[in-house]
């Protein structure tokens, strides 16, 4: 099991440089966990990707529904205080800490890209191509 943020189940669908090293995170660990809140996140890039011509809303849509069907029975939902403490230890957004809060109370690794998460919480937060060399 492991905790991935909306980007890297983004990152499955879109084609992106990561999508190869997405995809094999998948074969290496299919248990793939989050908060709740991902699908509200997804929901946003989908939207951002129409607006912008770079899908149209039916892809969008499917896309949506991929990413709800993979994740069934991996969503938590997370207690504020265990984000808003790891907000106010770090200075990431609460938004981002969820998925902190998640990966620390299931002492999971939080598979992501962000540099700001990466930094604050080194003992948990590690990048899609790091998790495919050391497994």
């Amino acid at each position: 099991m492991i905790v991935v943020d909306t980007n890297t189940i983004a990152y499955l669908y879109l084609p992106t440089p990561d999508t190869p090293y997405v995809e094999r995170l998948l074969e290496l660990d299919s248990a793939w966990v989050a908060p709740l809140l991902w699908r509200s996140e997804l929901r946003n890039i989908m939207a951002l990707h129409v607006r912008k011509n770079i899908v149209d809303l039916t892809t969008a849509c499917q896309i949506q529904h991929k990413a709800e069907a993979l994740m069934a029975g991996g969503e938590y939902e997370i207690d504020s205080l265990s984000v808003l403490s790891a907000a106010q230890q770090s200075g990431c957004s609460a938004y981002d800490c969820e998925f902190v809060a998640l990966a620390q109370g299931l002492s999971k690794p939080l598979i992501t890209a962000d540099k700001k998460l990466l930094r604050a919480f080194p003992d948990i937060a590690v990048t899609v191509k790091a998790f495919n060399t050391t497994t």
